[in-house]
């Protein structure tokens, strides 16, 4: 995707940017422009992932879902699948490894059906009787023999760590609310995947992120202070989701979603397929009423200050407008920001 000026043409093919310098140096020069989108940079080498562990996860609200952790050769982060329903599985996960036990598939999750417990508090070891050892490869001959995949799209939701917005519960971004809803959805459905991409502050990290925190609060929008920190709009990729979502054996998809980027990167890789998008409305736009101790996630522990320059429900549609206006975010703006 080339980068364009407000009344310009895009840029000639053999002028497209191939660095993130070139781009940057000429985002600067329209930097409040609604076009600001960062243009797509020469594919790295191919993403390459593995599942190295899984482990169930009950809920407090009294489902389960499966935690996945993936390694990959595109960085050191461990990035994440939070996995709804029985009927979805990592193949890498699945292969057998040299050498390893029934054990050893135990303690990295790559077992079929429900763990029992069948060691007693004496044990202290991982060595299992030749009963226990017998009984656990009949259980599992018997889950894996049952066990199927389901064709039916599952919703799907690919998330970027956002730390302010999910655990400290900043109001300049809905990040905490959308992985919220996302996930109630996929419990209530009993199906679904959350991939969780480490990519803080849109890719820039946390570090950064901060320092456009401080420059929004001199006026600056959340495009513009990434910008003149020398970061695109948006320096996410979803090459490792791609691979993850491969590795579930997933191919279609219903992606809960506002980003049209994030639906073309994905579809760009070829190996899945949005077969519907399903929007992620703020619950402060929503049609349907909500009362101010509903828009709260948790209680916080920090009282407003006695002359907050803007409430927080007006902060965060500042930043909700900006990514409709400047990064083609596809949500209907309330009409009182509709100017």
């Amino acid at each position: 995707m080339n980068v364009v000026h407000n009344n310009g043409a895009a840029l000639e093919p053999r002028s497209e940017p191939t660095t993130y310098h070139e781009y940057i140096d000429f985002l600067k020069q329209q930097l409040h422009s609604p076009s600001a989108i960062t243009p797509s940079l020469p594919p790295p080498n191919k993403v390459r992932i593995q599942c190295q562990v899984r482990a169930r996860i009950p809920t407090n609200e009294g489902g389960e879902m499966y935690l996945y952790l993936y390694k990959n050769n595109q960085d050191t982060k461990e990035h994440l699948a939070i996995v709804y329903g029985d009927d979805i599985r990592s193949r890498s996960l699945d292969e057998t490894w040299e050498n390893e036990t029934i054990m050893n598939r135990i303690v990295r999750g790559a077992y079929y059906g429900r763990l029992e417990e069948v060691v007693t508090d004496e044990c202290r070891n991982l060595n299992l009787t030749e009963d226990q050892t017998r009984y656990l490869e009949e259980q599992q001959a018997k889950a894996r023999a049952n066990f199927a995949y389901t064709k039916e799209p599952p919703l799907v939701r690919i998330h970027s760590e956002c730390f302010t917005g999910e655990t400290v519960h900043s109001a300049r971004c809905d990040c905490g609310e959308q992985l919220d809803e996302a996930m109630r959805l996929m419990q209530e459905a009993g199906r679904g995947v959350v991939v969780y991409l480490r990519q803080e502050g849109r890719g820039i990290g946390l570090l950064e992120k901060l320092k456009a925190y401080n420059l929004q609060d001199l006026g600056h929008d959340t495009v513009a202070a990434n910008v003149l920190l020398n970061h695109p709009p948006d320096a996410r990729t979803y090459g490792i989701a791609d691979a993850i979502l491969e590795d579930l054996g997933l191919s279609d998809v219903m992606l809960l979603t506002n980003n049209p980027d994030k639906i073309e990167q994905l579809e760009a890789y070829g190996s899945v397929k949005v077969v519907e998008r399903r929007p992620m409305v703020p619950r402060s736009w929503s049609s349907t009423p909500v009362s101010v101790h509903d828009l709260l996630r948790t209680p916080s522990s920090s009282p407003a200050p006695q002359s907050a320059p803007l409430p927080a429900g007006k902060e965060l549609d500042k930043y909700l407008a900006v990514k409709v206006r400047k990064m083609r975010h596809l949500l209907d703006l309330p009409q009182s920001l509709d100017k």
